[in-house]
């Protein structure tokens, strides 16, 4: 867990969270049943399978033809990397967003389609150079609220929602574990829906995915600030445990990367995918 974050909500609230995630897990696909094998069961390298946070508009969110994948502007940025790099990447819906960290963590998937950079994440997996978005996560409340938020010490004393297993950096989660209180629920609709109902008093998480839940579940009564709380880089990441996670592979996937990145094709990417997320098209 990014986070280990102290709330004022006992064990009750410890309990349902924990109800949650478990139900989630148990209906989790496993990635691994996708894995590409030769005739000898060695694993085919050519076939790659990644995942990354299933809600995570509009950069990932899961498809709705049965298909079991995630679809998005990171999803699709990462299939174009691997069309560049000669192999074909495979980006499944695997489960929770702690569900693929464990995926990570035990080989269970190769990749992970965007990831913030923490020093705890460099135990189990490998970061490709440059970043291929950039993103602002900023402070959420009401509408009719005024926190005047200027810097992470006015959250103090504040009761705040986050998504569970985010990180907005290793600065800001830190900070955060020693000074504020901060509720960590399953979903970035369950967090959006209950600021709505005055079950917290701020949310944090990144201004496009919040602005895009926000739109979709008709949520107006609320406002973001100006002011960031972190501003970080999206990285493609590769499990340590991964067989496929050699020198050259992981050179044929940053060669592609780099270019890809230098070329600016993620704006227009994005854009894509913010009108197909807002018109629930798949």
């Amino acid at each position: 867990m990014d986070m280990q974050l102290m709330t004022r909500t006992g064990y009750l609230a410890s309990i349902c969270v924990a109800g949650l995630i478990a139900a989630n897990i148990a209906h989790a696909k496993d990635a691994s049943q996708n894995f590409a094998v030769d005739n000898g069961g060695v694993r085919d390298c050519n076939h790659l399978i990644a995942s990354g946070n299933p809600d995570y508009p509009p950069y990932l969110w899961p498809a709705d033809d049965g298909s079991g994948h995630l679809i998005g502007a990171a999803a699709e940025f990462l299939q174009r990397v691997g069309d560049a790099a000669g192999i074909n990447i495979e980006v499944v819906n695997a489960g929770s967003w702690g569900r693929v960290q464990q995926h990570m963590r035990e080989g269970g998937i190769d990749m992970i389609a965007g990831a913030f950079f923490t020093v705890p994440r460099l135990e189990y997996m490998d970061y490709f150079y440059p970043a291929f978005q950039g993103t602002r996560t900023v402070i959420w409340t009401k509408a009719n609220i005024d926190i005047n938020y200027r810097q992470w010490s006015d959250l103090r004393g504040l009761e705040g929602l986050t998504v569970i297993n985010n990180s907005f950096g290793q600065e800001f989660d830190s900070y955060a574990a020693q000074n504020l209180t901060i509720r960590e629920v399953p979903s970035l609709e369950q967090g959006l829906k209950m600021l709505d109902r005055n079950r917290g008093e701020y949310l944090i998480y990144e201004e496009f995915p919040g602005k895009a839940f926000a739109a979709r579940e008709k949520i107006d009564d609320i406002r973001s600030y100006d002011i960031a709380v972190s501003e970080e880089s999206l990285y493609l990441t590769m499990s340590h445990k991964s067989p496929c996670n050699t020198g050259a592979m992981r050179g044929r996937i940053a060669q592609a990367l780099f270019k890809l990145v230098g070329d600016g094709v993620m704006d227009e990417m994005l854009e894509a995918s913010i009108a197909r997320w807002s018109t629930g098209t798949n």
